[in-house]
């Protein structure tokens, strides 16, 4: 094989194996939704930083939990969690809500 090639190929894998590990450090937060209510409403993280938000839909109806603040959007069933990777964020308040609650189920991120 071409050493040219050899050598991205090696870039390539070990830049993939490193990312797994980098995702598995990064600090969670846990954030709940049932009954069209988000639980805490405000999730303290640090600024600079990325971050896992774990959403858990404890309710019986699906939710979404929708942030055109932070560009994120993830369907959420019932019993079901997603993760979803954030940042790293400038410190602030990023507001989120529930797609089929948009009154009541509402809350920050705030970035510190």
């Amino acid at each position: 094989m071409n050493s040219k090639y050899l050598g991205v190929i090696m870039a390539m894998l070990s830049a993939t194996a490193a990312y797994p590990l980098q995702a598995k450090d990064l600090p969670v937060f846990n954030l709940s939704v049932k009954d069209g209510h988000f639980s805490p409403v405000q999730v303290e993280v640090p600024a600079g930083e990325k971050f896992k938000l774990v959403v858990k839909n404890e309710g019986s109806g699906t939710e979404e939990f929708e942030s055109s603040d932070l560009n994120r959007e993830k369907l959420i069933t019932p019993g079901a969690s997603v993760v979803i990777i954030i940042g790293p964020l400038k410190a602030g308040s990023y507001g989120f809500y529930g797609e089929f609650h948009p009154q009541t189920a509402r809350g920050q991120i705030i970035a510190k």
